[in-house]
């Protein structure tokens, strides 16, 4: 974890994507800390705070592409099969595909916010052979709402990030989780009220 803040603090820009992409496709990374320590540069000013986000959106939005693409092109019987190699548990796909197959295209803008499912969600989709149009809205705009909302925490927390890191990840990603099943029941309301008419 150290490493990766070093990295971020070194390289910059470069690092941010590079460690997302990876992150999103599976490498043990505390993506949530990485981009609220994105925040806390911004705030300093050894970031620019709008190509941190920029960048930060394409790191993820590349790392669940990738995962999409794996999905799509290997296939579950695959994944299931030489899962072991990259630490993959029959127990955690199965868990992810039910997760999956219950909320369907959706569970892409609440994946980000759940360690594991994030990681598998994409893959689990992909192997669905959701079409790339539908995985692209839902997915990007996960990315968008997940590395702002974090970035948006350190930028906020300021010098006292390094004290509230732990609080900040726990907390706001409950915060954000509420915010996003809030969205999803007025935009539910909506098309209801819409069909009625």
């Amino acid at each position: 974890m150290e490493t990766g803040l070093h990295w971020i603090d070194r390289y910059g820009y470069g690092a941010i994507f590079a460690l997302l992409m990876l992150g999103i496709v599976g490498l043990p990374v505390s993506d949530e800390t990485l981009l609220i320590f994105v925040g806390y540069l911004s705030f300093k000013g050894t970031l620019q705070l709008e190509p941190a986000l920029a960048t930060a959106f394409l790191g993820s939005a590349s790392g669940i592409s990738l995962s999409y693409a794996i999905g799509r092109f290997i296939g579950l019987p695959a994944l299931l099969k030489f899962g072991y190699l990259i630490r993959l548990r029959p127990e955690h796909l199965a868990e992810t595909q039910r997760w999956v197959e219950r909320w369907g295209k959706y569970s892409l803008l609440v994946a980000y916010f759940i360690p594991g499912i994030r990681h598998l969600a994409a893959l689990v989709l992909g192997a669905s052979l959701l079409p790339p149009a539908v995985f692209a809205r839902f997915a990007y705009s996960g990315a968008l709402v997940w590395s702002a909302s974090f970035i948006g925490l350190g930028y906020l927390a300021g010098d006292e990030w390094i004290r509230l890191s732990p609080l900040l990840h726990r907390t706001g990603t409950v915060v954000i989780l509420l915010v996003l099943c809030m969205f999803a029941i007025a935009l539910a309301l909506f098309l209801m009220r819409r069909t009625h008419r």
